[in-house]
């Protein structure tokens, strides 16, 4: 189908999860319209569009790569092809692009531009998180990473306990996969134990683990996290 010149924001799969499952079939259309992709890796970008579409000639594209290595001079040359008419698309490693993810340095140039900018809809880790951990989700947070040194990152934890506690605001963080473990025993070691903590692990995957338990209650009972992608979130 003809697609409109815009910069469409293009989710994708949180994992090993059929397109079908989780993408509407009109976000393949928009695909299948566009040569020119701004994607934070082309490999996985290239796979993506693959498996959405077998037919498609993924060989004709262009790949232009935004990842925390690409000079900020290289973003904005990125957009020529919108700027001359054509559509383009951005796509994340998973889930949508723009947040926690490099492809919102683009956006934001596109709208400083006057450039048409069009999010899809798709698997947002974050919000399905919030929907299935039975905390408030008319108002909660995203603080992406939290620090790595301990000292640092016990303060951190508290503080968002504290804003959970003191503004009824569900708090939601992630981690490597592979610190996974440790954080969660960070948690337990450093937060109230009547304070609630969401684990959610592989959302939309065959492995989907989404659960709510005090910190008393997760004592003994965490699963084995490593390797896996997870989102946490604390509430009152």
């Amino acid at each position: 189908m003809p697609v409109e010149p815009a910069l469409y924001l293009l989710p994708v799969t949180l994992g090993d999860t059929p397109t079908e499952n989780v993408l509407p079939v009109y976000n393949r259309e928009v695909a299948d319209g566009i040569r020119h992709f701004i994607v934070e890796d082309v490999r996985s970008a290239r796979r993506f569009l693959k498996k959405q579409n077998r037919d498609a000639d993924i060989d004709s594209l262009t790949f232009y790569t935004l990842d925390k290595h690409t000079r900020p001079e290289e973003v904005s040359d990125y957009l020529k092809p919108l700027e001359a008419g054509e559509p383009m698309g951005v796509i994340s490693e998973a889930g949508c692009p723009a947040v926690a993810d490099p492809g919102a340095d683009v956006v934001a140039i596109a709208q400083r531009k006057g450039l048409k900018v069009v999010p899809l809809v798709g698997p947002s880790s974050i919000v399905l998180s919030v929907m299935a951990s039975g905390f408030n989700g008319q108002s909660f947070a995203f603080n992406g990473y939290l620090p790595i040194e301990p000292g640092e990152r016990a303060k951190r934890l508290r503080q968002l306990e504290q804003r959970a506690y003191a503004e009824g605001q569900t708090q939601i963080f992630i981690e490597t996969p592979y610190r996974n473990n440790r954080l969660v025993e960070d948690i337990l070691r450093t937060c109230r134990p009547q304070t609630r903590l969401c684990i959610a692990a592989d959302i939309t995957c065959p492995g989907e683990y989404i659960r709510t338990r005090t910190l008393k209650q997760w004592q003994g009972h965490v699963p084995d996290l490593g390797k896996r992608p997870c989102i946490f979130l604390i509430y009152k």
